[in-house]
């Protein structure tokens, strides 16, 4: 079959044993098993938001009552043990039952259709949101009935107290009698959004006008489960609520909010739905359709969400565990029983050819006699970096990391002295006021230098593949792809699967670059002049003799106070940055504490680093205003 890393797996598996075979159980427990607001995540309303590939549909198929059934069932496999473990974690299960009833609509078809309608905007809200809810019904009573686990009969809806007006309006309380009514809703209101020409308002059907809320009447349901009655909560997944108007979202968002509601709401939507400063994480303006954030509804964040080293110890893991499973589906892997991705792209670090060496050797003889080093002094400062790597933990220590940090911290003692007067009896040789120290940031500037010098690859390894996806499931799926077709090309050779570092960096810039090319969201082309021309920049200090910044830049810095206005303003600059968040191609920290200022960083993504070449460390920006974005953005 064609390379599944390539493809979405909600896409090309319909088979519900094999999506179980390849899932992870990952994001169960990354971003609900652990979220600070876990016990409120099935009675207020619920917004799960994250970038295009975040994981958002995988996460509400896993779900899935019909799913959670499966795997409860046949728990012979050490997969479905693992997948049952984190579904009661997020609070799906209890006691190895069933807690919840949970079901998926998908959002993208027609609903937005109706906003387009000739009638009062309530009129087009409700027939939208009853739909909605008719489907939710009759999606909920497949799930419910899947497999011939139980009969139609057995199912019994469990009203909320002070309903009882409303419970004749949903068909009753009996799983026939809810059927009938979704079904006699969907189709009167799925009949006028259908037509060629919408009828006029007095001539809409009964059916489609008459009061529909099942989400305000039903509390609970009672279905039997090995044999015995079991009450569990019913919630709605709504899918991509993203691709519904933007008015027409806020009045039904606000219709979900209604604290007398007790069904469970969840919705599926990525960032660019959200106002810019909500996609920018302002406090201020989380908020929203004059509700509040915790009190109101709950978010949930697929990225960005945690301390960072946390979040990327977490993301490695759930991408290992992707990995993994998808492997045994490329024949290749399979043939050679290969079952560990991160051996196949091993973090062992490459070497110089000795001519490669001789030639470095001699520009750090020549940036000695430049710099006017002495011998003693560059006898000092090989002492330093031998220190340092000796007790350093990372695993590149090459003795051309050596030769490249003595080069950079050299070029320091010169910048460092650059101001004393010389004198004309004795050797020059002054200590700079501020001692030289040969550290991990030092480490990784010598390591990117080398890049630029001698070509030495320097990004490959697993760490830094699944660093550079950005917490982005998706992502890491289209560079591990590609990395993945490289190593077919190779068993195909007759070689070793496992790819060297040059090889992998080969493989990663080329499909980096790829993927910003391929970016089609709103703003596009003026965000890649944005994340070029920063990216350029950032290079060529990065590169600066005395690599003044360390590991280097990736990022830059705006004022805080100016990245407050322009959320409030009308400028479209403020559009550019939040499409730019909202499709990964950015990253924004606020309120960024350095030399007594407060700063926004706006940070490349790691796809734009693996294109530029830039390090993957964060931290390192150059200071900047909004003239520089509104000019190099066009």
């Amino acid at each position: 079959m064609a390379n599944p890393f390539l493809r979405r797996a909600t896409e090309f598996i319909r088979d519900d044993a094999t999506f179980l075979e390849i899932v992870s159980p990952a994001p169960l427990t990354t971003f609900l098993a652990q979220h600070r607001r876990k016990e409120d995540l099935f009675d207020l309303p619920v917004r799960i938001l994250g970038a295009p590939g975040s994981g958002k549909t995988m996460l509400a198929m896993l779900a899935e009552f019909r799913l959670v059934e499966a795997i409860l069932r046949d728990q012979s496999s050490d997969t479905n043990r693992d997948l049952a473990q984190a579904l009661e974690g997020a609070g799906f299960l209890e006691d190895g039952k069933p807690k919840v009833a949970a079901v998926r609509v998908p959002m993208e078809s027609e609903y937005r259709d109706f906003w387009e309608l000739p009638y009062d905007d309530s009129v087009r809200t409700k027939l939208a949101l009853w739909l909605v809810q008719a489907r939710t019904m009759l999606a909920l009573l497949r799930g419910l009935t899947n497999g011939d686990h139980r009969k139609l009969d057995s199912i019994r809806f469990i009203a909320r107290d002070a309903s009882e007006a409303q419970i004749e309006q949903i068909g009753g309380l009996t799983a026939a009698g809810i059927r009938d009514r979704a079904l006699e809703v969907q189709r009167a209101i799925y009949s006028i959004g259908a037509s060629l020409l919408p009828p006029k308002i007095d001539d809409l059907p009964r059916e489609a006008l008459d009061p529909y809320q099942p989400f305000e009447c039903i509390q609970e349901i009672e279905i039997d489960w090995m044999g015995s009655p079991l009450v569990v909560k019913p919630v709605a997944m709504l899918d991509d609520v993203h691709a519904l108007h933007p008015d027409q979202f806020e009045q039904m968002f606000t219709a979900l909010a209604r604290r007398e509601i007790k069904f469970g709401r969840w919705l599926m939507m990525r960032l660019d739905a959200l106002s810019p400063g909500a996609v920018f994480r302002s406090a201020k303006s989380l908020a929203t359709h004059n509700l509040q954030p915790d009190r109101d509804f709950v978010d949930v964040f697929m990225q960005g969400g945690e301390s960072r080293i946390r979040e990327r110890r977490r993301f490695r893991e759930m991408a290992a565990d992707m990995a993994d499973r998808y492997l045994p589906r490329v024949q290749a892997f399979r043939n050679r029983n290969a079952t560990n991705f991160k051996r196949l792209v091993p973090d062992e670090p490459p070497r110089l050819s000795q001519s490669r060496m001789h030639e470095l050797e001699a520009q750090i003889e020549r940036d000695q006699r430049r710099y006017e080093v002495t011998a003693s002094r560059r006898a000092s400062i090989e002492n330093l970096v031998a220190g340092y790597l000796a007790g350093a933990q990372s695993g590149d220590r090459e003795p051309e990391v050596g030769l490249a940090m003595v080069r950079i911290l050299m070029a320091r003692y010169a910048n460092r002295i650059s101001d004393r007067q010389v004198s004309l009896f004795e050797e020059y040789d002054p200590e700079p006021k501020t001692p030289l120290k040969a550290d991990a940031p030092v480490a990784e500037g010598a390591r990117l230098h080398l890049h630029e010098m001698t070509g030495r690859a320097f990004h490959y390894g697993f760490d830094t593949l699944c660093d550079a996806s950005n917490e982005n499931a998706e992502l890491f799926l289209q560079l591990a792809g590609a990395l993945v077709a490289r190593m077919e090309t190779q068993a195909i050779r007759g070689r070793s699967l496992a790819l060297p570092a040059p090889a992998q960096q080969d493989v990663l810039r080329t499909k980096a670059v790829e993927i910003m090319d391929d970016w089609a969201f709103p703003y596009a082309r003026r965000v890649r002049n944005m994340v070029d021309a920063i990216g350029a920049e950032c290079r060529d200090v990065s590169l600066t003799p005395n690599a003044r910044l360390g590991a280097g830049a990736n990022a830059i810095g705006i004022l805080e106070t100016d990245i407050a206005e322009l959320l409030v303003s009308n400028d479209e600059l403020a559009l550019v940055l939040k499409y730019a968040v909202a499709h990964g191609a950015i990253e924004m920290t606020r309120d960024y504490g350095q030399g007594s200022k407060s700063w926004c960083l706006i940070e490349l993504s790691g796809v734009a680093c693996l294109a530029h070449g830039l390090t993957l460390r964060r931290g390192g920006f150059l200071e900047r205003d909004l003239d520089y974005l509104r000019k190099v953005s066009g």
